[in-house]
């Protein structure tokens, strides 16, 4: 498990520690503070650390090459330096990333400066490899889009980041058998009586749901049911199963709080399941729903972590712990409550 990332000149951090749970941790911030670059700049280093020659031991030569080329494929600068804070008081800035995991010779640090054009310097690499490939879930659905698109993405230029394409490769996967069918049936059930279906990959590689025996092409699915198609096919496909890592940025985007609701258990039954999950929000709704889960006697035991992110005169700051409450004011959530009160007394003070 990733138990901690520290980022000193890292986009918008100047310096930040996220300390992690091994279960659940929510990431909070108004836009632009760097939510999506925490949970991009944390599975690059996974994805690496899973990617290698499991034949072959680690070496810093490989991770030199293989960070610079995910960072560069996932967060799509212009050149690797763009990702370094800048700062003209002090000329060229140093970018340090470290990524601290329970097992220790898995642990990871490189670093770059702002002028780097598509290198990194290792300061530490793993001596073991991580044992299984995170997943990526983007604010958009991808089951419309996974028909030929890795073929493609892999013989022409593309402007997709690459977690698109690691996300299509893991949804094509063929399904899981063995011990875990019981379990993955279980995680399946709530999603396949919210799609009132199950989720099809024909031979010509489009998706379907399946309802009661007959095929609707999934491009005729609502979005937020095609948002739950996918969790589906990752859980069946076990790359959701098991040990692993899960980040997803906005699963609430464009989801009714019925579908939210819905989601939100599924990301606790994941954790459950051994999944460590990373999300980023700024859902009220969302943030809410996961609190009131946790205190269920069902996701009691789950350990979870919230992160605030909050602008300040030095770049974003973070403040975490165990509870929404720890995390500070969020100007985002702050709004929601203040459109609640203003709904419910109408008249002007």
């Amino acid at each position: 498990m990733l138990e901690s990332l520290e980022l000193q000149n890292f986009t918008a951090f100047t310096k930040a520690d996220f300390k992690f749970a091994n279960g659940l941790n929510v990431i909070v911030g108004e836009n632009a503070t760097g939510k999506t670059h925490v949970l991009k700049v944390a599975y690059s280093a996974i994805y690496v650390s899973a990617k290698g020659n499991k034949e072959a031991s680690p070496t810093k030569a490989h991770f030199q090459t293989a960070v610079a080329d995910k960072l560069n494929a996932v967060l799509k600068p212009d050149e690797l330096g763009r990702l370094a804070r800048r700062d003209h008081r002090a000329g060229r800035q140093r970018c340090d990333v470290r990524c601290w995991f329970s097992s220790p010779p898995q642990q990871l640090a490189f670093s770059f400066n702002s002028a780097t054009k598509k290198e990194v310097i290792v300061d530490k690499a793993p001596a073991a490899w991580v044992d299984k490939l995170p997943v990526y879930l983007p604010t958009r659905e991808l089951v419309t889009i996974y028909p030929g698109f890795v073929s493609l993405y892999e013989t022409t230029h593309l402007p997709f980041e690459e977690t698109w394409r690691d996300t299509c490769v893991l949804l094509g996967a063929p399904l899981a058998k063995g011990p875990r069918e019981k379990r993955i049936k279980e995680l399946l059930a709530p999603l396949e009586q919210a799609m009132d279906g199950k989720v099809e990959l024909d031979k010509s590689g489009r998706f379907y749901l399946n309802v009661a025996g007959v095929s609707m092409e999934m491009h005729l699915v609502a979005e937020g049911l095609r948002k739950l198609a996918m969790i589906a096919r990752l859980i069946a496909t076990g790359a959701l199963m098991d040990k692993g890592y899960l980040f997803w940025d906005e699963p609430e985007a464009n989801l009714n709080p019925k579908v939210i609701k819905l989601i939100a258990k599924t990301i606790l039954h994941l954790c459950h399941s051994g999944i460590q999950v990373f999300v980023a929000s700024h859902s009220l709704f969302l943030m809410r729903e996961l609190d009131i889960l946790l205190q269920h006697d069902e996701f009691k035991g789950i350990p979870a972590r919230f992160f605030g992110l909050h602008r300040g005169d030095d770049g974003v700051e973070v403040q975490q712990g165990e509870s929404v409450d720890d995390i500070g004011p969020i100007d985002a959530l702050q709004e929601e409550l203040s459109q609640s009160d203003r709904y419910l007394d109408p008249e002007p003070k």
